[in-house]
């Protein structure tokens, strides 16, 4: 397996307590798997930015977000700093990537709370002019905060509420503006149980890790100077929190942290299989017979930091090689499973997973239950190499499926679907009724159909998660 690579997506390198041994903090995250660093230079009226486009220029693996912290927004008294973020945004080869960190911080009221709102706004129209994404402090001022966001059209651009250790209304207020939430060593505090709610509620597709070094180091390096290698004992507790693995954690949120700041590939190449946990799931084909209305793919075809778009189908041997050696010392089970339906290429699933049984692989399958319709006869009996299948019931009866979900079947579709579960039991040692949980469903209804009317595991999938 690859070496897992992290961003800490907000340190300040060019703080004093870094200046007598910098090279060697920055040894450490590398030496950590630390891929980049996002440095904030905060502005003073005394020295500008200071050091911090010399050390941009010793380490090319760094990059810089430019702002002025509203503790600071008192001297902020003319266009200089901001003069100052676009000539630095604008150089040739520029590797500023972000506005910020700005906003507003009512529980020291460094500077009056007006002129923080000012400086806040004029960020705002920066970020916009030089389409660049924002990063947010907000510190006991979150109505003010939102509406400022709004009032300006932050949208535009995007960005990330840094340090994020405020309320799940604010949460779910910034995802819904479409930002990010970055979070530090605070979710690892003892005393931080409201903020690991919030983690364990937020989709990891909107998280990214932060240090905000040298302050916050979390735990076990707590009271100590923290660091960007420390953000790794971040993503420990996000992956504990989320029930990921850390490599799941470092894999997406890294991804989130290149795609918000513009630091990724352009393009990307869809992967074939895919590690989620301890299990390996196999993307084979982007078709699908249905058109379910809360199908993420009409977001974002990546998965859990996967890029799951296929160019074009692959073959066995294709399968095969992007599988690798010794799957079945390496993975719990192996699903097949992507944004398309699997078993629409019925012939490749059973020549590859009956392969993969030979091996000793534990086979599932996660379908929508439809491919007797599909295949226009009963194919239940030539899947006995299958340990586990999901099927996704989605629905109490035929009325409400239709509604969600666009199927070309009709009402064919929902007693097609009951009776390959039923048929499910004679062939395969585990099956599982599967619903998401979209607002309105009456899941006791659909647990009743699975459980009590075809005897069948029952399992609600969250809304809008998807791996």
């Amino acid at each position: 397996m690859d070496k897992t690579l992290f961003i800490d997506a907000h340190a300040h390198l060019d703080d004093p307590k870094f200046d007598t041994d910098r090279d060697l903090v920055i040894q450490r995250a590398k030496e950590a798997g630390l891929k980049n660093i996002i440095t904030v230079g905060c502005w003073n009226k005394k020295t500008g930015f200071g050091g911090l486009t010399e050390l941009l220029s010793y380490y090319d693996f760094i990059y810089a977000a430019l702002g002025v912290h509203p503790h600071d927004a008192k001297d902020a008294v003319d266009e200089t700093p901001f003069n100052e973020i676009r000539s630095l945004a604008l150089q040739k080869g520029s590797r500023v990537v972000a506005i910020g960190e700005t906003g507003l911080d009512y529980h020291y009221d460094n500077s009056p709370r007006d002129r923080q709102k000012e400086v806040f706004a004029r960020h705002l129209t920066l970020a916009r002019e030089l389409n660049l994404p924002v990063i947010i402090h907000t510190r006991e001022a979150e109505n003010d905060t939102l509406e400022i966001l709004k009032s300006e059209g932050v949208n535009e651009v995007g960005g990330v509420f840094h340090c994020f250790s405020g309320s799940m209304e604010l949460a779910m207020a910034a995802l819904e503006m479409g930002f990010y939430l970055s979070f530090t060593g605070v979710v690892t505090f003892p005393n931080a149980d409201k903020l690991r709610e919030v983690v364990k509620k937020v989709p990891i597709e909107n998280i990214l890790i932060e240090t905000d070094c040298p302050y916050l180091a979390p735990l076990p390096h707590r009271g100590k100077r923290n660091e960007p290698s420390f953000v790794v004992e971040t993503a420990k507790e996000i992956a504990r929190i989320k029930g990921l693995t850390i490599e799941d954690v470092g894999r997406i949120t890294t991804r989130n942290s290149e795609d918000l700041f513009g630091m990724g590939p352009k393009t990307r190449d869809a992967k074939i299989a895919y590690p989620i946990r301890n299990s390996l799931y196999l993307n084979i084909t982007n078709r699908c017979s249905n058109y379910c209305t809360f199908c993420a793919k009409f977001k974002s075809y990546t998965v859990k930091g996967h890029y799951l778009r296929l160019g074009e189908e692959p073959d066995f041997k294709e399968v095969i090689a992007a599988i690798g050696p010794d799957p079945a010392l390496k993975y719990d089970e192996i699903v097949f499973c992507g944004f398309g339906e699997p078993l629409i290429r019925l012939d490749l699933v059973k020549e590859v997973g009956m392969f993969l049984k030979r091996q000793g692989c534990r086979i599932r399958i996660d379908t929508d239950g439809l491919a007797n319709l599909v295949h226009k006869r009963n194919v239940l009996s030539e899947l006995k190499f299958v340990d586990v299948i999901s099927v996704s019931m989605n629905a109490p009866d035929s009325a409400t499926y239709q509604r969600l979900i666009k199927t070309p079947f009709g009402d064919n579709a929902y007693p097609a679907i009951l009776y390959f579960l039923r048929e499910a039991k004679k062939f395969i040692p585990k099956v599982i009724a599967s619903v998401v949980s979209v607002p309105g469903l009456d899941i006791e209804a659909c647990r009743k159909v699975a459980e009590d009317d075809i005897g069948v595991s029952f399992r609600v999938r969250e809304y809008d998660t998807v791996g």
